[in-house]
């Protein structure tokens, strides 16, 4: 592990410090776990943006799912 320094600002750190006081952990947890979700968003949103390009230049075709309109489960009938 790495030790590093950072500037935060003290309404946040005060948010900060009641989650870890409630959480029963450290400011370096939280702030990790934090870090962790971050990039898992920012991995997500990048799938997201290179999913809609490949739809906008290869869209869907009038047909192409109609194969599998049986076997779509709708619930109870």
């Amino acid at each position: 592990m790495k030790t590093i320094q950072m500037t935060i600002d003290e309404p946040l750190l005060y948010k900060v410090d009641l989650a870890i006081r409630n959480l029963e952990t450290s400011r370096s947890a939280f702030i990790r776990e934090a870090l962790k979700l971050a990039l898992q968003k920012y991995e997500i949103r990048k799938m997201e943006e290179r999913h809609a390009k490949g739809y906008a230049k290869y869209p869907v075709e009038k047909g192409e799912f109609d194969i599998w309109q049986d076997e779509q489960v709708w619930g109870a009938e």
